[in-house]
């Protein structure tokens, strides 16, 4: 087992802890441009480059359309690429997230997730990413500051690791974790950089020796091959992001899981969950366990791709299940992460009662009162008293 390495214990925000793992990465390229509440991220990393800490080309563009296209072209010369985004920004890329991912580019993003308008919110919910879940990119969720780091550093490796070689979107929840100061540990520069070695690209576009044609069009005699391709790339990219992510846990110490379960062992009444909002699900389990009520929280870390092993693992011997979306799905039944732990269940022929909850959109209070009662409705759930209906918590 590798030894723990040194690290440093710093009071920072999540769009910081982004920043510094950029920093230690040292991309060839990053192209950005700002929009609330990613900014300070890029704005820090922009810092870095000024005070000459990096080597990076540092590209200001005119919009995010723009950026995303930047990075496609750096990370086909064979650049270690980056860049960070968020809702409209996300929106704004979206034509090119699937051109990155199609054309196997290990570009990493991250993104604070907002809502999307109209109308207008600078808030959190996961309505931005959940319309980029399938464009072939990689998605990790952070909980916190801490996580946003971890996330990233994995995420840079995974990405280029050769038997990957697919763009990865790192999330953080907006102002929640992007802009709230915690305590974190950061790694010693040598160690990072270390871990996170040089980029060696396969196939760069800048290799005159060993000319490639990049973009090409693909008539109905390839297409859908190379679409099942890349479907089976995303496949792949899990035992790798396992093996890094255990490598990095050994590196700081620091657990790695597709799934964080807390409490799942012995539940009766399991809520599932994305990002921040796990710390007030987890803290609502314990109260109700203390009162001899068992509950637990499986918390989703990486959705692209999805967990359904782990996930079936974590909820196997429940008696009902609640599934919390903090992005829409309008005119279906289930959110998005609802729809796949749906499939999961259902596929490993698990009969466990399911509900599905949306909550928190444009960052609406998601309060310890609310978890009190999807654990309370679970356990009517379980006794068939209400059914699986979606329902919208603290909606007024």
């Amino acid at each position: 087992m590798a030894e723990r390495a040194e690290q440093k214990i710093v009071s920072a925000t999540g769009n910081m802890m982004v920043t510094e793992a950029f920093r230690q990465a040292d991309p060839d390229v990053v192209c950005a441009y700002p929009i609330t509440p990613q900014t300070t991220i890029v704005e820090g990393f922009a810092k870095c480059v000024a005070n000459g800490q990096v080597h990076t080309e540092f590209v200001t563009v005119e919009s995010e359309h723009s950026s995303m296209s930047a990075c496609i072209g750096s990370a086909q010369a064979g650049a270690r690429t980056f860049t960070a985004t968020s809702s409209q920004g996300l929106a704004y890329m979206y034509e090119e997230l699937p051109i990155a991912a199609g054309m196997r580019l290990p570009i990493v993003m991250a993104n604070a997730n907002r809502a999307i308008s109209a109308p207008i919110n600078i808030h959190c919910d996961h309505s931005d990413v959940m319309g980029a879940r399938d464009t072939g990119w990689l998605l990790f969720f952070a909980e916190d500051a801490q996580e946003a780091y971890d996330n990233t550093m994995i995420a840079i490796r995974t990405a280029e690791d050769k038997d990957v070689q697919l763009p990865v979107m790192t999330t953080l929840d907006g102002f929640i974790t992007t802009h709230a100061m915690e305590r974190a540990e950061l790694m010693n520069d040598e160690a990072a950089k270390e871990f996170l070695g040089e980029r060696t690209p396969l196939f760069p576009l800048l290799d005159t020796e060993n000319p490639i044609a990049a973009g090409m069009f693909a008539d109905q005699d390839s297409y859908f091959e190379l679409h099942k391709a890349l479907r089976d790339a995303v496949t792949a990219s899990k035992p790798v992001i396992k093996r890094i992510g255990d490598e990095w846990a050994e590196l700081s110490g620091r657990p790695f899981d597709f799934v964080d379960a807390w409490g799942c062992d012995d539940a009766d009444y399991i809520i599932v969950v994305l990002g921040s909002a796990a710390g007030n699900a987890r803290h609502q389990a314990r109260l109700l366990r203390e009162k001899g009520v068992k509950a637990g929280v499986a918390r989703i870390r990486v959705f692209r791709p999805f967990p359904y092993e782990e996930l079936v693992a974590a909820l196997h011997g429940a008696k009902a299940v609640a599934v919390l979306d903090r992005s829409e799905n309008f005119g279906g039944e289930y959110g998005p992460v609802g729809l796949e732990v749906a499939t999961a269940l259902y596929n490993a022929k698990e009969n466990i009662p399911l509900k599905n909850y949306m909550f928190g959109l444009g960052g609406h209070d998601v309060t310890l009162e609310q978890m009190e009662q999807v654990y309370e409705d679970l356990e009517k759930l379980a006794a068939g008293t209400i059914d699986g209906s979606i329902e919208y918590l603290g909606n007024r």
